[in-house]
Formats: structure tokens, C-alpha cells, sequence
């Protein structure tokens, strides 16, 4: 009878079968059992197999660790600590990278010029202050694929906000942002150098845009931000009953953005200044809200869309803009708002802030865009000063 054992050897197999053999001593007959190795190939034996089987698991390993390193990439995108890698990444990273974050807070520049103003850096810094953890994208119409700037521009204010951690500035492509919205077929019938008032009117079709596909707060390059917004899906009412389009915010693929777009279309009059803007907003809030006059400092709500009270973001309104260039003899504290918008579009003198002159704008910089204030203004002075006397 055979019997089947295993044996130590990896891949082999024992028969054990009835032998007998004679007892020299005791001259009798012993019977046992003799062991037959029967080996099996292996593939751990062969050694191509064996050299296979080892790629094949560094190959896992590698792609383990690709995968994981862009869980965590990702994962890091979604915290402060993201930011602690820029600027030397950041500009590898493409607008739709950042925006897909869904956070942003969007800025918009759609003139054509590439050195942003002290007022808009003010904006953009102070932004990136109060929201740390959150990206700001500063988007330039005059800004293309192929221009070369970064800290070393000689834009002085695109240097400074270049060299900000959360700060991101890309091209404006209008074409691209309006796809797979009802805004692209109005763009492509529209004649910009017929348009009256199109940098405005561009402006107001961008941000819906860029809110509707990417979500996140949009902000006029004016604003300049003091504390947090609490609120996701809100709109800024001007004054009662009146809602401003300078500062919104919604997450992405809101109806109520949609149908501002389509209405964006449908009542399209470029002649008239804010039709496509506030007033647009305004038209469609009463679509679906009673509104009603504000009492004291309360927000309004209405379908999950937050109506934020004047002074949040206008406690200074637009009649009285010219007050945030003058010296207060006690400055307000603006405990009830989030920012303040100080209406450059009123600002047609192009008042500006000067270095020692204690107006409210001044003590605005100095508190909540402290690098602007200094590198702009007043290094700017400084260098203007030095460069007077250098010609006489």
C-alpha cells in the first residue's frame, strides 16, 4: 500500500511504500516503509519566473504609491497645509485644478491691463488674509497662456500678489468659461466693440459663469474683506429691496445662478448700465422672494438663499462713497459687516490713499492689506521722492 506524505522540501511530494530487508544480527526479516521523492516544478525554482513575479510586484508597489500620493495630493488641496507648498508648485496648476476645489474666492479684472491698481491689490490681499485656507484666483483678461509674469514681473503689484501662498492669477478666456452655460451663444453673437458698457457687461457674465460651474464667493476688485462670510448661498442687498451683484456666493450648479444666465440672455440690453448686473439679480430675487424692507441689522432669508443686510458689505453707501477718502474724527468699527466696498466705479476723481494722511481708506490698508499698503504706497512715495531729486 502506498501512503502519500508531504515532505519539508517546498513543491514535493513523499510515497512511502512497503520494503523489506534482512536483520544481519538477529538473521530475520524486517519490514517498513522506504520514502520516494517525487519533486513537482515550481515556479519559485524558475528563475525567469522568479524574476517576473518580483517586477511584476515592484510594478504594484509603484502604482500603490502613485495612487496614494495623489489621494494625498488631492486630500492636501482641501487644507491650509496645501498652501505651505506654493508658490513654487502653484504654478504648475491649471484654473480648472483650483477652481474643482469648489472654495475659491474669485476676483475678475476684465480690462486689459496687467499692473493691478493699490485698491485691487488691497482687495486681493486682504482676501487672502481673512480666507487662508481657501484659494484666491485673481483672473486677467489681459493676462494670456504666453506671458511671462511672475515675482520677478516688473508689476510691482503683480510681484506682490504672485508671491502670496493661496493666491492664484491665470488668464481670463471668456470662450472658455462660458462653455456648457446659456452665456455662449450670447458671446458669440455679441460685438465687444459695439458694447457700450463691455467691461462691465463682461464682468457680470464671468462671475456667473465661474460661480455656477466652480461654486465659491465672487468679489469686485473694490472689496475689501475684514471677517469670514458665514454664508454659502447669499446674495448682498445694496439696500432694501435692491440686491448688488459686487459680492455673491453659491456652491456649483445653483438653480438660481442658471437662471440668472438665462435671463442674463433673454433680457440682454448692453446700453443700459447694470441691466445685466444688479439689476439682474434683483429682478430675479423677486421671482421667488417677497422682499421687504430691512429693520435694524437682521439678514433676510428666502429659499436657502441668504439676503445679507446692508451693512454687511455697504455700511457706507454709494451717495456718501467719497467718505472713505476723508479723516474721521472716530473711525466706525464696522462690527456688523464682512467687507467693505468702496465704490471705485463713483470714484472718478481716482481719489487714492496717501502715505500719512490718516484717512479711513489709509487705516483700512494699514489693518487689512498691511503688504500693499507698505510696498505700494509707501515705498512708492519713497521711491518717487528719491527719483525727484535724482533729476534735479
Amino acid at each position: 500500500m502506498l501512503q502519500a506524505v508531504w515532505v519539508s522540501s517546498p513543491g514535493s511530494w513523499a510515497l512511502r511504500e512497503p520494503a523489506c530487508h534482512r536483520d544481519g544480527k538477529q538473521a530475520s526479516w524486517k519490514c517498513g516503509f522506504v520514502r520516494t521523492i517525487i519533486r513537482h516544478p515550481c515556479p519559485r525554482h524558475d528563475t525567469k519566473g522568479l524574476r517576473k513575479t518580483r517586477m511584476l510586484k515592484k510594478i504594484q508597489i509603484c502604482l500603490c504609491f502613485f495612487f496614494v500620493s495623489g489621494i494625498l495630493y488631492e486630500i492636501s488641496l482641501l487644507s491650509g497645509c496645501f498652501f505651505s507648498y506654493v508658490p513654487m508648485s502653484k504654478h504648475f496648476l491649471t484654473p480648472e485644478q483650483i477652481l474643482n476645489l469648489g472654495k475659491s474666492i474669485i476676483f475678475l479684472e476684465t480690462t486689459e491691463r496687467l499692473e493691478p491698481p493699490p485698491l485691487v491689490s488691497c482687495s486681493v490681499e486682504s482676501a487672502a488674509r481673512i480666507y487662508r485656507d481657501r484659494p484666491i484666483i485673481l483672473f486677467m483678461k489681459g493676462l494670456t497662456n504666453d506671458t511671462a509674469l511672475d515675482m520677478n514681473s516688473s508689476y510691482a503689484a503683480f510681484s506682490l500678489l504672485s508671491s502670496m501662498k493661496n493666491v492664484f492669477i491665470f488668464p481670463l478666456q471668456m470662450e472658455t468659461v462660458f462653455q456648457e452655460t446659456p452665456l455662449l451663444q450670447w458671446y458669440n453673437q455679441v460685438v465687444p466693440e459695439q458694447e457700450k458698457n463691455w467691461v462691465h457687461v463682461s464682468s457680470d457674465a464671468s462671475r456667473l459663469a465661474l460661480i455656477w460651474k466652480y461654486g465659491g464667493i465672487y468679489m469686485d476688485t473694490d472689496v475689501i474683506s475684514i471677517r469670514p462670510i458665514p454664508e454659502e448661498s447669499f446674495l448682498a442687498a445694496q439696500k432694501s429691496r435692491f440686491s448688488s451683484n459686487g459680492i455673491f456666493g453659491f456652491p456649483a450648479h445653483h438653480k438660481f445662478i442658471w437662471d440668472c444666465m438665462e435671463n442674463f440672455v433673454l433680457k440682454y440690453n448692453g446700453n443700459i448700465w447694470g441691466n445685466q448686473g444688479p439689476f439682474l439679480m434683483t429682478r430675479m430675487l423677486k421671482t421667488i422672494c417677497n422682499l421687504t424692507d430691512f429693520k435694524g441689522t437682521e439678514d433676510h432669508s428666502c429659499q436657502n438663499i441668504s439676503f445679507l443686510n446692508p451693512q454687511r458689505f455697504y455700511p457706507i453707501p454709494y451717495p456718501a462713497w467719497g467718505r472713505y477718502y476723508e479723516v474721521w474724527d472716530k473711525s466706525p468699527n464696522f462690527n456688523h459687516s464682512y467687507a467693505l466696498h468702496l465704490w471705485n466705479f463713483m470714484n472718478h476723481n481716482r481719489k487714492a490713499v496717501v502715505a500719512g494722511s490718516n484717512t479711513l481708506a489709509e487705516k483700512l490698508y494699514k489693518a487689512y492689506c498691511p503688504t500693499t499698503y507698505e510696498d505700494l504706497i509707501q515705498n512708492a512715495e519713497v521711491r518717487d521722492f528719491t527719483h525727484s531729486e535724482d533729476v534735479v
